[in-house]
């Protein structure tokens, strides 16, 4: 006998009719919790003489850090990509 998690290998299974009038719902990111968050990583990097994170980290913020500012007004966004930019550069460097 199959569990009740386990379906129906050969597609005998009632119709779920549990979705059928809801809408998915959307999520829309708080502009001030985002910008704070981009801010504390962008000082993270500024007060660093080198690179503040572990490689992992570091591949983490270059990817999350230009998709956060997204969320952002777009010249605000262009300007704080900028300035990440610019520290991982100097960083790198060091």
């Amino acid at each position: 006998m199959a569990s009740a998690r386990q379906g129906d290998l050969f597609g005998n299974e009632p119709a779920d009719a549990s979705g059928d009038d809801f809408e998915t719902p959307e999520y829309h990111a708080d502009p001030d919790k985002v910008r704070e968050e981009l801010n504390r990583i962008l000082a993270e990097a500024r007060a660093a003489q080198s690179m503040p994170w572990d490689a992992r980290r570091a591949a983490l913020y270059r990817t999350i850090f230009p998709q956060m500012t997204n969320l952002l007004p777009e010249d605000e966004g262009a300007q704080l990509r900028f300035q990440f930019e610019e520290e991982l550069t100097r960083l790198e460097a060091a």
